[in-house]
Parts: C-alpha cells; sequence; structure tokens
C-alpha cells in the first residue's frame, strides 16, 4: 500500500509518519505540504491512499478530493474539524479520521482502507469516472476550472491552455495526459488539440482531408486528417 500524507502543518505530518511506519503492509509513505504539492505528486508516486488534511491553505482537502485522476486513490480525511464530515461522505471518503487519534483508530481506518482495495475490481463495463474540475496554480492563488466548462485544449510550448469562456488558463500538463485525465468526453483533433465533444457544433472540410471543428459558440479548432476518423466515429456513435 502506497500513502500520500497531505497536511500543511509539519508536526501533524511527522506524526503521521512514525504511526504508519508500524503499519504492516504500508510499502512506501510520501508527504505533501499542501493540496498543489499533492496533485503534482499523484503522477510520479501514485498513491493507492490520501490521508488528506481538508483545511489548508489556496486549495481544501475537500477540493483535492474533487480534482484526483481516474483512477483515483482512496481518500482518508485527517482533520481537527468535525463540521466537514458530512461533505467528506459526500466525496466518497472511506474514513474521517478526527485529530487527536491514536494509534487504534489508524488501524481501524487503515482496515477500511484495506477492505475497499480489496473489493475493487474495475471492468471495461463500469469505467471508472473522471476529474469534475481542475486546479491551476496562478499567481497569488490558485483558480478551480469546472471540467464541464472547457471548451478545448491547446498546447503551449511546455504548456496547455484550457479554453473557456470564463478565460485561457494555463497549465504545466501534457495534452495526452490531461485528456486521459479528462476522460471519455474529451477527445484529440490535431497534434496540439483536444476538445470536448459536446461542444462541438459541425466539421468544415479543408484540403487533403484536414478540417476544422466549429464549436457552438462559432469558434474554430484544428482537425488534422490523422484524428479526424476518430472524432467523427465518437460523434455518430453519440
Amino acid at each position: 500500500m502506497r500513502i500520500l500524507i497531505v497536511d500543511d502543518e509539519r508536526p501533524a505530518r511527522d506524526k503521521l509518519h512514525r504511526m504508519l511506519a508500524s503499519e504492516p503492509g504500508i510499502t512506501a509513505i510520501e508527504e505533501a505540504r499542501d493540496g498543489v504539492e499533492a496533485l503534482e505528486c499523484l503522477p510520479t508516486f501514485a498513491p493507492d491512499v490520501l490521508l488528506l488534511d481538508i483545511q489548508m491553505p489556496e486549495i481544501t482537502g475537500l477540493d483535492v478530493a474533487a480534482s484526483l485522476p481516474s483512477p483515483a486513490p482512496l481518500v482518508v480525511f485527517v482533520t481537527a474539524y468535525d463540521e466537514y464530515a458530512i461533505r467528506a461522505f459526500d466525496a466518497n471518503a472511506i474514513d474521517y479520521l478526527l485529530k487527536p487519534y491514536d494509534q487504534p483508530r489508524l488501524q481501524r481506518a487503515l482496515q477500511r482502507v484495506r477492505d475497499r482495495m480489496a473489493q475493487q475490481h474495475p471492468t471495461a463495463e463500469a469505467p471508472l469516472p473522471a476529474v469534475t474540475q481542475l486546479l491551476v496554480p496562478e499567481r497569488g492563488g490558485t483558480r478551480v476550472v469546472k471540467v464541464d466548462q472547457i471548451q478545448w485544449i491547446e498546447t503551449a510550448d511546455n504548456y496547455i491552455i484550457l479554453h473557456t469562456a470564463d478565460g485561457e488558463p494555463l497549465m504545466r500538463q501534457t495534452l495526452a495526459g490531461l485528456l486521459d485525465k479528462l476522460g471519455p468526453g474529451f477527445i484529440r483533433c490535431h497534434r496540439r488539440a483536444g476538445v470536448q465533444l459536446g461542444w462541438i457544433a459541425s466539421i468544415a472540410n479543408l484540403d487533403k482531408g484536414d478540417g476544422e471543428i466549429i464549436l457552438r459558440n462559432g469558434t474554430r479548432v484544428p482537425l488534422s486528417r490523422q484524428f479526424r476518423a476518430e472524432v467523427e466515429a465518437h460523434l455518430a456513435a453519440g
């Protein structure tokens, strides 16, 4: 079991790390100081479980839970505040560990995690859900971008641009990685662009099999012949 501890307070992380070190079946433990660092850590560390504080600067633990990629790690909230319990379980938390906790209480939470992991058998008939929002770090804060507001995506050097009605925030992310995270509602249409299928109004023909996707708001998105057949197949199936 790989565990990521997410808490903005160093003593809280240290205590949890020490307690986890004595538990069987834990193969790796990593720490993150806030929600942004936690989300950045996910692709490389690939935790099975997040032990996640709720009240943190910039991004709350609840926002982190709503922004996890698919397949998402299991979440146990670890917090000093009991008023978030209902919202935590609405976010599909496995457990709600209230500070101060002791070793037996932590062990019960870990057992719930083990039980859930044993029950998980994803199949092609039961796809895992995609994320519903993205957290985009910006100067002076973090922007929450709802996935259903993203019309199309394009690359810009080492960044991608999220085209929405409310602006065009930049993320440091690969196009392929983001499209995989966003799920089947999005598709690649060009080596430098992807689009949300629900925003497509029509396709205009260009030379040599290339085209342009025309969105419902009139925006034109490049469509290369390499990806055209797949885009049209998804539109016909939908």
